[in-house]
């Protein structure tokens, strides 16, 4: 899709994407569509890189920018770090409050229901996203979920369970299928910005988004402090309030290669303020940061990559991650490295 002209206005031309098989009466919509669909971080590590790519698929077809947009995604993600998960959402797009402005005149309320299943779990989630004006997003949205352990290949998944310190202080899961259920409340807001919002033009697309979040994550099963795993992940979790937020610089392009990005992103569990958390690094922000690579082969369908890279914090135990997490004894003098995380692709394809 080629990018809108001045006439497209700031709210049309913020993101825009680079397939040129869509009409050109329908750039102004559909570049408004991804707008509302940039990021909304539902529950998981991994699903952030769907909602990071969302922008970037283009679609066909749509009716007037005032009518209601509904659409269905098919996504599959794929990770280096033995990571599959498959989703499917419907989505919906309604006028709102639009003005002749060309910062309001694509107003709107974006709707997504969804269901999500991998190898270890099976959940359900939903969200809204109200665009009040062209560079400004209110979001709020919600998950529900639950799973099963299994070995994969030699190895153990926990889908979900306690994470429970065992007789040597080391962890151990204790879980067995849908024994509880994972839960994930949240809202947020997010600012966005085109330098060919300003300076039109088909090359002349610098992104730049930054997102913010606050949830409330918790696991049935679990009493107050007591920790968790969920989608096979470190078993950090704990029951009560997180923050999370990222900042998106990209370039999008009329070509296959539709866009090119730098990511951030940082969490912080913020529902525990005590003392003792540092001596196992509990007060550190967990960063990731990637690099993004979208293609966008055909009108409906986008292959997205990722190389990522996460910050690790360091222990004074040789065998710190046998022990339970609370167990371990950070390095105050180098409590922090910056290490590869994963390879990761997103196919997706929408009808």
């Amino acid at each position: 899709m080629q990018v809108p002209g001045a006439a497209g206005g700031f709210a049309t031309a913020l993101i825009a994407g680079s397939n040129s098989h869509v009409k050109k009466t329908d750039r102004d919509v559909a570049s408004q569509a991804l707008v509302q669909e940039w990021v909304r971080c539902y529950y998981g590590k991994m699903k952030r890189l769907w909602v990071l790519v969302l922008p970037f698929l283009a679609f066909q077809n749509l009716p007037a920018e005032n009518a209601v947009i509904a659409y269905s995604e098919l996504s599959l993600q794929a990770t280096t770090a033995a990571q599959v998960r498959l989703s499917f959402t419907q989505h919906f797009r309604f006028p709102f409050l639009q003005g002749d402005s060309p910062l309001t005149e694509n107003n709107n309320v974006h709707v997504s229901l969804g269901a999500e299943v991998s190898p270890v779990t099976l959940g359900a989630s939903s969200a809204v996203v109200w665009t009040p004006i062209a560079f400004f997003e209110l979001s709020a949205g919600g998950s529900i979920a639950s799973g099963w352990n299994m070995n994969i290949m030699g190895d153990n998944a926990y889908g979900i369970g306690l994470n429970l310190p065992d007789a040597e202080g080391n962890w151990q899961n204790s879980g067995s299928a849908f024994d509880g259920a994972h839960w994930n409340a949240r809202g947020g807001a997010a600012l966005q910005a085109s330098l060919a919002a300003f300076f039109p033009g088909e090359w002349n697309h610098v992104i730049v988004r930054t997102y913010h979040q606050f949830s409330h994550r918790g696991y049935s099963r679990a009493s107050a402090g007591q920790s968790w795993f969920f989608q096979n992940d470190d078993g950090e979790n704990r029951n009560g309030f997180y923050f999370y937020g990222n900042f998106i610089l990209g370039y999008q392009m009329p070509l296959v290669l539709s866009m090119v990005g730098l990511i951030a992103e940082a969490e912080l569990f913020l529902s525990d303020s005590s003392h003792e958390r540092r001596l196992w690094g509990g007060d550190k922000i967990y960063w990731v940061f990637s690099t993004l690579f979208h293609f966008s082969p055909a009108p409906q369908f986008g292959i997205s990559f990722f190389v990522q890279f996460h910050t690790q914090r360091n222990f004074l135990e040789p065998d710190w991650r046998d022990l339970y997490y609370r167990n371990r004894t950070l390095d105050n003098s180098n409590p922090v490295r910056l290490q590869f995380h994963r390879v990761a692709a997103v196919f997706s394809y929408r009808f």
